[in-house]
Order: C-alpha cells, then structure tokens, then sequence
C-alpha cells in the first residue's frame, strides 16, 4: 500500500490537537474533510487510529505508532527536499554542436548569471532531431531554426529569435575565391557547391538548399556528417565552397570568407516546452533577452541581406 504522507500529517494534527475541530483549523480544512480523510486511512490499513466517541479524542495504540514513525517520515521528507533543493536537477540544453558561436556565447552568459543553476549541454547536431527530445522531457532548450520547409513547431514548444546570423563560405586554401576578402553570390554561381549538413539537421539542410535554389547556384554534392572537422573534411576532399558560420575558429586548410550581394543571414531561435512550468526556464529567457538586445543580434546587416520567405514571415 502506497502511504500518503498528506494523511500522515492529518493523524499527526488529530493526535496532536486531541480534538478535530482544531486539528482542522490548524490544516486549514474543513472537520468534515478531515473526520473523512482519516476514515479513509484507517479503512485503508484495516485498523483505528483514533476513538471519537471520548472527549477529548483518544489516540489508540496503532495510532501512536503511526503518529510516532509518520514524524520521521516527514522530517526525513522535509531533508530530501532540501537536500534536492540545494543539489537542483541540471537544465539540459541542446547547443547544436561544438564552435557555433550564437549557442556558445548565450550558453557562457547562461552561466556566468546563474551560476546556482547547473546546465548540462548536449550536442544534438540539430534542431530536428531534438524536437522530440523537448517534447519528452529530456530537453529543457534548445538553439536552432524554427520550423522549415513545410515543418512548424507544435502548439506545446515556445520559441524565440535570438539571433540573425551573417553567413560565410568555407574554401579549400588553394581555391580561386579564397583570396577574396569578400564573395559575391555571382561569384558562387561559377563553381560547384557542396552542402554539408547532419542527418539531423533537416532545418540546416533546407537552408541550405533553399539558399542554392534561389540564387539557381550549382549543387555538386550533399554530404552528411556531424561537426566542423568533418565539414572541414569534405570540402578539402570535394574541393567544392560550403557555406557556414562566419565565427568559426581558424581551421586548417581552408578558410571563411564572407558573402555578399546579398548577404545571407540564418535565423538562430531559442526553443523550449510551454506545458510545463520550471521558473528557471523564465529566468533564462529573461536573459536571453537581455544579452541579445544589448548586443543588436536581432537587427539585420545595412547591406542587402537574404533569408528564406518563410523565414521572413517568421520572423515578421
């Protein structure tokens, strides 16, 4: 039989007061409730805690055992609680994957301002493949695009822009663009393109295919992986640009050049459960908010900029 310590606590305010009148007052319920309450009790244990028919009441040897070991049980309860509460389960946050700097730098400043609040960072390789993580409960955030192609979010996930990011193109050393100090989008459509992008990065993909479509750029090959070295590694075996982040450390054998004529600008959001409550949660979003406006990241380039449509009716 599973022990209901609120019915504990209601045979220790009987035993304690000798009168349910008062033991009711003190819980702040009706003596109606409670005379029911402890009935319920003494049907489930098969036994009688309490003789009502004496004034005052009168606790029965079953009773004070039960008042006697349910004292412990509640103080223990109330240690394990405050044991949970100064050793508080991590927030799990989802960063995408190592040396992106949009997740990175929110993560740091995460940190940095609560540092009561233990985070546990995962790399999921993309937002699509931790969506279900989310829904479940195994993920208190996560960094990404919000919905793409036909995909939306599901009513019970809240999301916010946190960033638009300028894009670069990542080039072999040896590559006829590399020495540009800039690369216009006419310039990418003379040579083949490569997309690089995790199996679970559906969102990331279709960014990238909708980049290449709309500026009828020539694709020459897909290639799936996880991380920078291995996008490092398949366009120094492909010999082929891709485009990334701009913020990306230096990496050898290629480098990062910007684009633009237009500049393309990937649309970073903040992802999290709306069905359950955790005001730790709140509390980073606050400062989510806090950080990006302070550092003008949702305001787009002064030069001519391009994101997918759908992105644009995203963001509004």
């Amino acid at each position: 039989m599973d022990l209901d310590l609120r019915l504990v606590r209601y045979a220790i305010a009987v035993a304690d007061e000798l009168h349910f009148g008062r033991a009711a007052s003190r819980l702040m319920i009706t003596e109606q409730t409670l005379s029911a309450q402890i009935k319920h009790l003494e049907a489930r244990l098969g036994l009688i805690l309490f003789e009502r028919d004496r004034r005052p009441v009168r606790t029965t040897a079953a009773g004070q055992l039960l008042v006697e070991r349910g004292r412990r049980l509640l103080a223990d309860a109330g240690d394990l609680m405050a044991e949970i509460a100064r050793n508080p389960a991590p927030l799990r946050v989802d960063v995408f994957t190592e040396a992106l700097e949009t997740p990175g730098r929110l993560v740091e400043y995460l940190r940095a301002s609560l540092p009561g609040v233990p985070l546990e960072i995962r790399l999921g390789q993309g937002l699509a493949a931790s969506l279900p993580r989310l829904l479940s409960g195994e993920l208190d955030l996560a960094f990404g695009r919000a919905g793409w192609g036909s995909q939306e979010l599901p009513d019970s996930l809240g999301h916010a822009l946190v960033r638009l990011e300028q894009i670069g193109v990542m080039l072999p050393v040896a590559h006829a663009l590399a020495s540009y100090d800039e690369v216009r989008v006419a310039d990418l459509a003379r040579v083949p393109m490569l997309i690089f992008a995790s199996r679970e990065a559906a969102e990331w993909q279709d960014w990238q295919e909708e980049f290449i479509r709309e500026f009828d750029l020539r694709l020459s090959v897909v290639v799936h992986g996880q991380g920078v070295s291995a996008a490092t590694g398949a366009v120094l075996s492909h010999g082929h640009p891709h485009v990334t982040s701009l913020t990306l450390p230096p990496l050898d054998g290629v480098v990062v050049r910007p684009i633009v004529d237009p500049i393309p600008v990937y649309p970073w959001s903040i992802v999290w459960r709306t069905n359950r409550h955790d005001p730790r949660v709140d509390q980073c979003l606050a400062l989510v908010r806090e950080f990006i406006v302070g550092r003008r990241w949702l305001l787009p380039p002064e030069r001519p900029w391009w994101t997918p449509v759908r992105d644009l009716e995203r963001i509004g």
